[in-house]
């Protein structure tokens, strides 16, 4: 999925601000510094960066062979737990498969099988992460709709990402995710628990052993990622907090117009301005609820996704190194021993070629992933920047038409003097 979209033309959405020169929010003759004229107004900005992006996406979709869909949720309940199931639709155009269309059911486990499969085929390709198996403190109750409706989405986009990538969509094990009815016999198949035990023990020990020497690109790699984190989490939580903060915004709201109509009650001569502006805090307060939502449901998952992004890519630069640091100690033991120098020179090729495929990898999935996830946080960017606007232009025609409402005509200022 590339991020949440918005309609190219949402002048629908905005409303007419009063013409008279004293409440002019923009101008119609501005201009850049270097001469270029500005647009009318921020959304016809936004629409120029959204039509631009929706020409790249019709080109990816021009291109594409697989389209996968997660829908359908439902609870299944056992002796032992209860959990989900969701549908999992797939249409494709590649010859490699028997059908052009697929239907399976599959559980958040099954997902969890599939990118280990993917990971474990390929360990220096960037996988797209899924959506925490538990959840944390303060979010929704595991089997809320809402949070069920969150998962879907999240693991709607990890296949969306996964039929997008130019190797990983090419996994028999992604063949298989998508096509066969039941996945029992082919995940009891692969090395056995003994087997990935031995190669966790030697991540363990080339991870405490250390690299001689990280490839310069590869260590500004590993600046950009731990950077990147850092700012990803911060936005995150900041977020939070200014979503948080809205909400108790949002509360106060609600108790304040109720106050402004009792005051109505019982101030005869201010009752209609008092009743005015109870009305405009109550239309207030519906367009911060959309505001809030729309955050919610655009933006902190967008943020979110990335902060899991983030560790995904520690963990594929992690291994990385793992490779390179076992490729170094075979090759340190090669120079030391005399004994046995043949098989070591094989396991030390075969290591050098290893290290080369990673990097190789790495990099050439690295320029792909970080122009993917541009596209996605620039497009939530752009639907929050899109929906500030619509909420303050809404907000500040409310409070604009009271003003209107309340101003005085000169023929009645005269009436009252004359009667005075």
């Amino acid at each position: 999925m590339s991020g949440q979209t918005v309609p190219a033309d949402f002048s629908g959405h905005m409303l007419d601000l009063d013409e008279d020169d004293d409440l002019e929010v923009f101008s119609k003759n501005t201009s850049l510094a270097d001469g270029s004229p500005m647009p009318n107004s921020p959304s016809s900005m936004v629409n120029q960066y959204r039509l631009e992006e929706e020409e790249d996406e019709q080109q990816d979709a021009d291109t594409k062979d697989i389209f996968t869909t997660v829908d359908h949720p439902e609870s299944h309940v056992t002796a032992i737990e209860t959990f989900i199931m969701y549908r999992v639709m797939t249409k494709t155009t590649r010859g490699e498969f028997d059908s052009s269309e697929y239907e399976v059911r599959r559980r958040y486990q099954d997902f969890l099988w599939l990118r280990s499969k993917l990971e474990e085929n390929h360990p220096t390709l960037i996988v797209h992460p899924l959506p925490e198996k538990f959840v944390m403190k303060g979010m929704v109750e595991r089997f809320n709709d809402d949070f069920i409706e969150t998962r879907r989405k999240a693991l709607d986009r990890f296949l969306d990402k996964t039929s997008e990538h130019p190797i990983l969509s090419y996994s028999p094990h992604f063949k298989v995710f998508l096509t066969a009815q039941e996945l029992l016999s082919h995940k009891k198949q692969g090395p056995g628990f003994l087997s990935r035990m031995g190669e966790t023990v030697r991540a363990v020990a080339n991870s405490v052993r250390g690299l001689k020497s990280r490839p310069e690109e590869f260590a500004l790699m590993q600046e950009y990622v731990e950077d990147f984190s850092n700012k990803m989490s911060s936005v995150d939580k900041v977020t939070l907090r200014i979503i948080k903060e809205q909400r108790e915004y949002l509360d106060e709201l609600k108790q304040y117009s109720p106050t402004y109509t009792q005051w109505a009650g019982s101030e005869e001569e201010l009752a209609e301005p008092l009743k005015g502006v109870a009305g405009c805090v109550e239309r207030c307060s519906k367009e911060t609820e959309e505001q809030i939502h729309h955050l919610s449901d655009v933006l902190v998952p967008a943020l979110h996704e990335y902060v899991l992004c983030a560790e995904t890519l520690k963990a594929v630069m992690r291994r990385r190194d793992n490779i390179q640091a076992e490729y170094e100690a075979k090759n340190e033991a090669l120079a030391s021993r005399r004994v046995e120098q043949e098989d070591l020179q094989d396991e030390v090729d075969g290591l050098a070629d290893r290290v080369e495929q990673a990097n190789n990898a790495l990099k050439g999935d690295w320029s792909r992933w970080q122009s993917s996830m541009r596209t996605d946080l620039k497009s939530a960017f752009l639907s929050t920047a899109e929906k500030n606007v619509e909420y303050y232009e809404k907000c500040l025609a409310v409070w604009e038409s009271f003003l209107l409402s309340q101003r005085v005509e000169p023929s009645e200022q005269t009436d009252g003097d004359d009667a005075s």
